[in-house]
């Protein structure tokens, strides 16, 4: 059974962090959600590492990836 990671990361746009849960079945996804605070759209990237471990990139609409 899969388990969710919970991951703190930094709003591009706003600067705040905030908490997000990961899903290990979206390894080597890209995905939309909004910023809880500014609810500005943040483009996010997760990946596994060699270690299994879940690890997430963000990105604003202006930034390239």
């Amino acid at each position: 059974m899969n388990q969710l990671s919970e991951k703190s990361i930094g709003c591009p746009y706003c600067g705040e962090n905030i908490r997000v849960l990961l899903d290990p079945s979206d390894s080597d996804q890209q995905y939309i959600e909004d910023c809880q605070v500014c609810c500005k759209p943040i483009n996010f990237i997760v990946s596994e590492n060699m270690d299994g471990e879940l690890s997430v990139n963000v990105f604003n609409d202006d930034d390239t990836f």
